[in-house]
């Protein structure tokens, strides 16, 4: 046997993990999820579909609800793609249903589903 002493350094932590990866889709309502090192606590998120109306000049939405109302407060999505697909579909006379995700007071269109030619 050698007599050298054998060091070693380790920056490991000893003990497990503090997180665990998980599918998004088994996250749960107020839990927490860990974003860039930082604990982000999960918030109650709705989904709701309108139908689109009309387009302002200066980019807001106007949709439909299901008690028959408008919902004027919703400015076009800043993602390109779904802003173009909105657009055209919109351009070309087709009946769009827009999901609005809503989560800590803000809303946003997050897709677009095309259901026809308007009659």
């Amino acid at each position: 046997m050698s007599d050298e002493e054998h060091h070693f350094e380790s920056k490991a932590d000893a003990g497990a993990s503090k997180t665990y990866p998980q599918q998004a889709g088994t996250i749960r309502k107020n839990g927490y999820i860990v974003i860039k090192a930082r604990p982000c606590k999960v918030p109650h998120v709705n989904r709701t579909d309108y139908q689109l109306i009309d387009i302002s000049e200066d980019g807001f939405v106007s949709l439909l609800t299901e008690n028959g109302n408008t919902k004027d407060d919703l400015r076009l999505p800043t993602d390109d793609s779904l802003l173009t697909q909105i657009k055209d579909g919109f351009g070309d006379g087709k009946d769009l249903v827009v999901t609005v995700m809503s989560a800590m007071g803000e809303e946003q269109i997050c897709a677009l589903k095309d259901i026809g030619p308007k009659n």
